[in-house]
């Protein structure tokens, strides 16, 4: 009987784990087209894509995990990390990954 409950424990404790790590979510508040504040660079994120300066055929896919979108290129690895600073209905305040904060606006 013990070592049924701890085999049941193990198996709900993987299931947990791996849907906890396959979880990969889209922000609402995040889709749309922005502009940065200099207007040199342009921003078209869509329901599946992630489009910088509206190179379709570069697009990526992403998804979001708390503040932070996670994008690549036809589903390779590593992702590309962008940190969300500051996100409201018309502003967005973009860390890229090389430490360079955007400020965004619809």
């Amino acid at each position: 009987m013990k070592k049924h409950a701890l085999i049941l424990a193990m198996l709900f404790a993987s299931t947990m784990l791996i849907s906890a790590c396959e979880k990969k979510e889209s922000n609402k508040k995040v889709q749309g087209e922005w502009k940065s504040k200099d207007a040199s660079t342009t921003l078209k994120i869509t329901d599946k894509k992630f489009i910088i300066d509206g190179d379709a055929q570069n697009a990526e896919d992403y998804f979001t995990k708390g503040d932070t979108i996670f994008t690549s290129f036809e589903g390779n690895q590593p992702y590309t990390k962008f940190v969300i600073k500051k996100l409201d209905g018309q502003h967005m305040h973009l860390l890229y990954p090389d430490s360079v904060l955007v400020e965004f606006s619809r």
